[in-house]
């Protein structure tokens, strides 16, 4: 049975967060974009509340096997001192007797962030010793950290294990896991699922996944061209991956036998360089001319998306229309955020993520009008295709 977080006391309890405060930081030491961090508050902020303390641990950046100084999560305590409303101590390691102490002496109401846990070989190994170091001097295992979901490592799945009774999902890792079960397992007909990108290769086991569960997939991106060549049609200098042009048509088979259907687009917008400075012209998308590149979606296509999201309940959006990062090829992708936010506002339950489409909706300021961002690309990628995610399967287990 497992234990909901809502309902659990930590009056008088040592909780111990694998949060996912992997955060950009500036050449100042400063956060420049606080999303993850800020998506786990609540989740710590209960703990706090009921009496209890907390001790942080997360990983930052790719250190290659040992401490560097840059990779420290020093530079987030003060940032966090501000957002708790009180000092957050902070421990120089994540394990060994320093840091154990620390732990020890914890008292309610306080806070402690360990270093970074990738200092250690054994994290990213998933190793039962490190794990168990982690593990001493705390009562609770809380795994809020979505991001790493999709990872067997030691902070994420394998500390579980010494905890049998009290180990929950935080805030954060429940709504995203109940958010795509939304999608997947209970989301309100017509589903449509939007899905963009550069390569088809990164998305087919996603589409195949989708084509037992949505009404309709949107095709957008790069990966279109894929698609429109395997059909026969002509894409001149745009981005194609040979390899595919056989799994795309047997993907559309696929989909004709499931009763789903795909939606490309019919009109492309295109540039005679990969710069925002290009000359640029539209075709039909089958007909893109010798020398020139697809690089977004135009007019046509985006009045047809809008017309098959805006009849759609449920809608997930993972990857952009086109290059986006050029204003001058965002056009497709503000359109289809722009349809998404119109979809909500009539009762829509929309789901926003993935790197790309998570930049595009923070970019346009529009991710609180939709109905859920997740905070996961990689993560809610591997959801989707219907894998077990380890750090989700070891508090359920």
């Amino acid at each position: 049975m497992m234990i909901k977080f809502q309902d659990y006391n930590f009056k008088g309890k040592k909780a111990i967060i694998r949060v996912d405060f992997n955060v950009p930081l500036n050449a100042e030491k400063q956060i420049t974009d606080d999303t993850r961090i800020r998506m786990a508050l609540p989740t710590i902020e209960k703990i706090l509340s009921d009496g209890g303390s907390v001790v942080l641990m997360s990983h930052l950046g790719r250190p290659k096997g040992g401490p560097e100084e840059k990779y420290s999560m020093k530079p987030l305590v003060p940032y966090l001192t501000k957002a708790l409303g009180r000092e957050v101590k902070f421990a120089d390691d994540c394990i060994g007797e320093e840091t154990l102490a620390l732990k020890n002496n914890l008292k309610a109401g306080e806070v402690l962030l360990l270093n970074n846990l990738r200092f250690y070989k054994e994290e990213e190994k998933g190793n039962k010793e490190f794990a168990q170091k982690l593990a001493e001097g705390v009562d609770v295992y809380v795994n809020d950290a979505f991001g790493t979901a999709h990872r067997a490592h030691a902070s994420t799945t394998i500390i579980a294990e010494f905890f049998p009774n009290d180990k929950m999902f935080g805030f954060l890792l429940a709504n995203e896991v109940e958010s795509m079960d939304k999608v997947l397992k209970q989301g309100e007909k017509p589903i449509t699922a939007i899905l963009g990108g550069a390569k088809v290769s990164s998305k087919i086991s996603v589409i195949e996944n989708l084509l037992g569960k949505v009404d309709n997939i949107i095709i957008g991106g790069g990966m279109t061209y894929t698609f429109i060549k395997a059909m026969g049609g002509k894409v001149g200098n745009s981005l194609v991956e040979e390899d595919y042009l056989e799994t795309a048509l047997s993907v559309m088979q696929a989909a004709k036998e499931k009763g789903v259907t795909i939606y490309f687009p019919s009109d492309s917008l295109n540039a005679d360089k990969f710069d925002n400075e290009a000359n640029t012209s539209v075709s039909e998308i089958n007909n893109v001319p010798e020398g020139l590149m697809g690089l977004d979606i135009s007019e046509k296509s985006i009045a047809l998306f809008k017309e098959v999201i805006l009849k759609s309940k449920t809608i997930l959006w993972n990857g952009p229309m086109g290059v986006f990062e050029m204003s001058n090829f965002a056009k497709g992708t503000i359109a289809i955020a722009n349809a998404l936010v119109e979809a909500t506002e009539n009762g829509s339950f929309t789901l926003v993520g993935g790197g790309d489409s998570v930049a595009a909706i923070n970019q346009f300021n529009l991710a609180d009008k939709v109905s859920y961002v997740s905070t996961g690309g990689g993560a809610m990628l591997e959801y989707i295709e219907g894998k077990v995610l380890p750090g989700v399967a070891a508090i359920l287990d």
